[in-house]
């Protein structure tokens, strides 16, 4: 029976190096964050599954103890078996990643520093399929969204400038990167009117930057009214230069 304990021991720490080492290169990996608050969002992911883990493993143990109670000891069948319960308890919540916010749950965000934390995980799911400058523009973007998030904790969200601020984060910047994923991959560096969607969605990721970082520092400085935030919106959207993304269905 000793020998089963030390083996039961064995197992149970190597399950929880397994989920030390999930936990250093899986959840909490930092490098896979763009900004604070997608790896607040991670961290908390991390903390609920290993909660749940604990109180997988408490039920695992309080079932065994149960059983031998019952049946006057386990034997070491099953101790091993409880061992596997464990690691394999372990092993599944430590494995579970973390979900990914559709585009449309953006918009629904209203809590301006969940909008900005759940935008920045949205982007982190979207640089593989992004070519490197644009990956550059979105790990970049990341800084400047926690420095927005943080003004904007400080503004009524009922307040115009808030409101047009959210469209801006959470409607037309993931629309532009949806809108350059819908164009077939062959047709992404072809060009069409003396540019391809390759370079629009630098240009268009650019311009959301800049905006991006004026709307922050006028925030800061509490100098943005209602009028100059509503025109400033409408003009990036639909006016200037033209840096629409051409339509996937049509050749360039």
């Amino acid at each position: 029976m000793a020998d089963s304990t030390h083996d039961s021991d064995r197992i149970m720490q190597e399950a929880s190096r397994s989920l030390s080492v999930q936990r250093e290169g899986g959840f909490h990996r930092r490098g896979t964050a763009i900004g604070e608050g997608s790896a607040r969002l991670r961290k908390g992911h991390f903390t609920k599954r290993l909660i749940q883990g604990a109180l997988a493993v408490f039920a695992i143990l309080v079932a065994a103890g149960v059983v031998g109670m019952i049946i006057d000891g386990i034997g070491f069948a099953g101790v091993m078996l409880t061992a596997l319960a464990i690691m394999c308890a372990m092993i599944f919540f430590a494995s579970r990643k973390v979900e990914v916010p559709r585009r449309e749950d953006l918009t629904r965000t209203k809590d301006a520093r969940q909008l900005v934390a759940r935008t920045e995980l949205w982007l982190e799911s979207q640089r593989p399929a992004l070519p490197p400058p644009a990956v550059k523009l979105v790990d970049d973007l990341g800084v400047q969204l926690d420095a927005l998030g943080t003004q904007l904790e400080h503004v009524d969200p009922a307040h115009p400038a808030a409101a047009e601020t959210r469209k801006l984060v959470g409607e037309y910047l993931p629309e532009t990167i949806d809108s350059y994923n819908r164009i077939p991959a062959h047709l992404r560096r072809e060009e069409r009117a003396g540019s391809t969607p390759d370079k629009q969605l630098v240009d268009s990721l650019g311009k959301i930057s800049r905006e991006i970082d004026t709307v922050t520092r006028q925030l800061a400085e509490g100098s943005l009214d209602d009028l100059a935030v509503r025109n400033r919106y409408l003009d990036y959207k639909y006016g200037g230069e033209d840096t629409s993304l051409p339509p996937p269905d049509k050749e360039p």
